[in-house]
């Protein structure tokens, strides 16, 4: 079991300790779960009151914090929620399941090219033209189909499966489950029902990309379905054909892009976000969870609803929707009144 002392913990995330350098901790944990060989932290002001009942051997601070607690250690830094990720990562290591070397069950075809550095785990199919770069790590199930390729550093986990041509750069990660390459979806219509369109193109992920499980990237019909550095998409995100995710762009759980649409640098898609085919998210663009987008969006904007539209205007109308019923009652009201007093003038 990995353990460490408090002072050995504040030199890691930078932090000044206030506290027992000498106590030991065994791993992170929350401030409502943490044990007295635990660390935490408190990054959101709005768990300030459980500090003061945590167990826990110390918590991560932010350097304005100005709470003491007998008995527990506090880490001061700038950055909270960083330095508790830097903790974690002490604790988890850079440990892999995968054994150095090839496993005796992988099936690697006589024309592929496997860096003697790169790990490769049981059951691992890898087809002819395939290349797996230094330090690469398949996990058991992996399938790479003829003429793919996987950067340096990438880990792909277990039953990821790459189709024909498809190219994955340097420092990777894609999660368990994803299929990337496959075919886009396009039928012409016809007298004898739906025709296929051919798809011919490929997907290129590039370097320091990261996917969730289960995650589905097409094939474009022609050229490359794009996916930039340092996007992240969450799990069960699905991309169309021709698509292009432009780098650190942020798509969250069950996204759906149809196909050819761009997403621009930085823009983040909140869970079930719809984009309809051909459309743009601008740069540094946020749709909110739920929206659907059905025409382009401009760039740094706050969008909402179906259509996605801007934030403040979807608020708006939202408020005034909630009107709606008591509108309707006041009209009702109005039009009896009214024919109240058309009535009476008939009368006279």
């Amino acid at each position: 079991m990995t353990t460490k002392t408090l002072r050995e913990l504040a030199v890691i995330c930078g932090a000044t300790l206030e506290g027992d350098g000498d106590r030991v901790v065994t791993g992170p944990a929350s401030l409502a779960e943490a044990g007295p060989t635990e660390v935490s932290f408190l990054a959101n002001p709005r768990y300030a009151q459980q500090v003061a009942a945590t167990e826990a051997a110390a918590v991560i601070v932010g350097v304005d914090y100005e709470g003491f607690h007998e008995g527990l250690g506090l880490l001061r830094c700038e950055d909270p929620n960083r330095a508790f990720t830097q903790v974690v990562e002490a604790f988890v290591g850079a440990g892999c399941s995968v054994r150095e070397g090839i496993d005796d069950s992988a099936v690697i075809d006589a024309g592929a090219e496997v860096h003697p550095d790169a790990r490769v785990g049981a059951l691992v199919y890898i087809g002819s033209g395939v290349r797996v770069g230094a330090r690469a790590v398949l996990h058991p199930g992996v399938t790479l189909e003829e003429g793919s390729a996987v950067g340096e550093e990438s880990v792909l986990q277990s039953g990821v499966h790459l189709l024909p041509g498809v190219s994955v750069g340097a420092r990777c990660l894609l999660g368990a489950g994803s299929v990337i390459g496959s075919e886009g979806f396009g039928y012409d219509p016809g007298a004898a029902g739906w025709s296929k369109v051919p798809q011919c193109g490929t997907v290129v992920i590039e370097d320091e990309v990261e996917t969730g499980a289960n995650v589905t990237i097409d094939r474009a019909r022609f050229g490359a379905t794009r996916i930039g550095r340092g996007a992240k998409l969450d799990n069960q995100v699905h991309v169309g054909h021709n698509c292009v995710v432009e780098q650190n762009a942020m798509l969250i759980a069950q996204v759906g892009l149809a196909g050819s649409c761009k997403i621009g640098e930085g823009a983040i898609l909140a869970g079930k976000v719809g984009i309809t085919g051909h459309n743009t998210v601008g740069a540094g663009a946020r749709v909110g969870g739920g929206s659907i987008a059905w025409s382009d969006l401009e760039p740094g904007g706050d969008y909402l609803g179906t259509p996605a539209r801007p934030k403040e205007e979807q608020l708006k109308s939202t408020a005034l929707s909630r009107r709606l019923p008591k509108l309707i009652e006041r009209v009702e009201e109005l039009e009896r009144r009214l024919s109240e007093l058309e009535g009476e003038g008939d009368e006279s």
